[in-house]
């Protein structure tokens, strides 16, 4: 008598990984649906012979929807939005891998990988003059105010020239990278009346002004690593003629009267002349038409 036994598989074993933990470094340029971790690498094996089906989730509050798999049977991990490195530099996603699909009423067996990504910040910004103000949904961009400053006509000044909201300054913002920044005026420059330390962005004369024409000076900071990466500001410089003399009040005592009752805004009246506002005024020697 022959007897022909079959073996049925039964569903016993769960599906196993290669590499359980994974930790890769993603450039913060990186460009959107690159793959970010091979199929190779992240395909689990089961000992059932069973079809894998994957899933893959996001742990970090903030990061979902960066990444994603090609596909329910892929597990190959690509790039799903653009990256920025202000926004997080890292995040740990969880791949799933199970025998049966999500929606069956069968026993499932399970596998979890856990991938690390780290972002790497890229040379993504041109330089920031400061003081700058972030915009409030724009993390790439920060405006600054021009920088202005004042000489004296005919007078040659050898120290630094004092410029307001500060001096000229620019910073790489790809903090990490932090690429040095040299300076140079681009522009505006007539006569070459002024320049710019390229290392520190002093400005200074190398020449009198004659004129009271002002300048308007675009002075560029430039990454030294990558030129292509610069920013222009612009430099308003006055020519004013030189202050000896303070200003004085006509008077060393104004008195003013304001009656009961006047609502806010009244104009306060001379005293002894209730018909004409009282004027507080001064004058300069140094400009006598003013």
């Amino acid at each position: 008598l022959e007897i022909l036994v079959t073996i049925l598989n039964e569903n016993d074993n769960n599906p196993m990984f290669a590499q359980p933990s994974i930790t890769t470094d993603v450039p913060e340029d990186t460009k959107v649906d690159t793959a970010i971790v091979a199929r190779e690498e992240l395909s689990a094996s089961d000992a059932d012979l069973d079809t894998i089906y994957y899933e893959l989730t996001a742990t970090v509050q903030d990061t979902d929807g960066y990444f994603a798999i090609r596909g329910v049977n892929n597990p190959e991990i690509y790039l799903q939005k653009a990256l920025d490195y202000d926004k997080f530099n890292s995040t740990t996603l969880l791949l799933y891998a199970r025998d049966r699909p999500v929606t069956s009423p069968d026993p499932t067996n399970t596998a979890t990988a856990t991938i690390t990504i780290n972002i790497m910040q890229s040379d993504t910004r041109a330089p920031w003059f400061l003081p700058c103000t972030k915009l409030h949904d724009e993390s790439n961009v920060c405006i600054s105010s021009p920088y202005s400053g004042r000489v004296n006509i005919s007078e040659m000044s050898t120290d630094p020239l004092l410029l307001e909201p500060g001096p000229i300054y620019a910073v790489d913002p790809d903090y990490t990278i932090n690429d040095r920044i040299v300076y140079s005026i681009v522009g505006g420059n007539t006569d070459d009346v002024f320049s710019v330390d390229a290392d520190t962005g002093n400005l200074t004369m190398n020449k009198i002004v004659t004129s009271p024409d002002s300048f308007l000076l675009q002075v560029m900071a430039t990454q030294v690593n990558n030129i292509r990466k610069y920013s222009v500001a612009t430099v308003e410089i006055k020519v004013i003629n030189k202050s000896n003399h303070p200003p004085y009040f006509e008077k060393g005592v104004y008195n003013g009267t304001v009656f009961v009752g006047l609502p806010q805004g009244s104009f306060v009246y001379q005293a002894g002349d209730p018909s004409s506002p009282l004027v507080i005024t001064a004058r300069d020697k140094d400009f006598p038409d003013v």
